[in-house]
């Protein structure tokens, strides 16, 4: 067989693979496209319940919840945020699960019964810091901000020669407020990410229980700016998010450290697991008692 044939044979399976990874991808942007298409005509109602914590802070201080556009074309951008949100969503169990069949096959039976696990863990903890930047997060940001408003003394005579005492409300920009909203699920759904990715490079043996424990003085640093970056600039949510990463970032050491003892009691029970101090070469161990002895004679 000549070389030019071995190229040949050589390069049709990856060719077969670059079909096969083609066909998945149209077949995710068609998921996500279908799902865009369902929530925009339901934009509205999915806007309303996005609005949610606003109103309820707005209704604790007595004032009415009202957004405005203040450009003729926010209301499309709205809605199409609220879709490509939506459209997330809802499409991605049928991503992961075309994600999934392309990556299966080439696993083993233990590596597929290791990480499909985690496929399952990813979109939970997303939900779950989601629904806590929504209903937790989410309310005491807005309550903070808007506390900052001055209201003037309605229907009081004015002495002459003084003016009216200045008022500063709320008129809030509907596109603003989804923007912020947004970048609060956001945040919030990816850095509850980080315990399975780190049990997953932990599984993997990329990272271990010690090494992220030696790193908590930088993975301190790390949290903080990470948190000046994706919140607003206020105190209470950039507190909020550098305690719940950092508990995150504790749990997920005591995670890889299970694994790692896991793994350990299962080398074990296949007597492939050696202690440091019987993993020394018996041969090096007797030529060192050898120069011992040398030395005191």
């Amino acid at each position: 067989m000549s070389q030019t044939e071995d190229i040949d044979d050589s390069a049709a399976p990856l060719i077969e693979h670059l079909t096969e990874l083609r066909t998945r991808l149209i077949r995710c942007v068609l998921y996500f496209l279908a799902g865009m298409i369902v929530c925009f005509t339901v934009a509205t109602p999915i806007f309303n319940f996005l609005t949610a914590p606003l109103c309820q802070v707005l209704a604790d201080r007595g004032q009415d919840c009202d957004l405005i556009f203040i450009s003729p074309q926010e209301g499309f951008f709205v809605a199409i945020k609220v879709s490509l949100l939506g459209g997330f969503i809802l499409g991605f169990p049928f991503i992961a699960h075309q994600l999934w069949r392309f990556v299966a096959p080439g696993l083993y039976k233990q590596e597929k019964g290791a990480f499909l696990p985690f496929l399952v863990a990813s979109p939970f903890m997303f939900f779950l810091g989601a629904s806590f930047a929504f209903y937790i997060v989410t309310p005491l940001a807005y309550d903070f901000f808007l506390g900052f408003q001055q209201f003037g003394a309605e229907g009081e005579a004015v002495p002459e020669g003084q003016t009216a005492p200045l008022s500063v409300v709320f008129q809030g920009s509907a596109q603003e407020y989804l923007n912020l909203t947004i970048k609060f699920i956001v945040a919030f759904g990816m850095c509850f990410q980080l315990p399975v990715l780190l049990t997953l490079m932990g599984k993997a043996g990329l990272v271990s229980a010690q090494g992220l424990g030696d790193v908590r003085k930088y993975a301190v640093v790390g949290i903080l700016v990470l948190a000046a970056l994706v919140t607003p600039p206020d105190v209470i949510t950039q507190a909020i998010l550098f305690v719940v990463v950092y508990g995150l970032y504790e749990i997920s050491i005591q995670l890889v450290r299970r694994v790692e003892r896991k793994r350990e009691k299962e080398l074990r029970a296949q007597g492939l697991w050696f202690d440091d101090d019987e993993d020394e070469d018996p041969e090096a161990a007797d030529d060192m008692a050898d120069m011992g002895e040398d030395r005191k004679s």
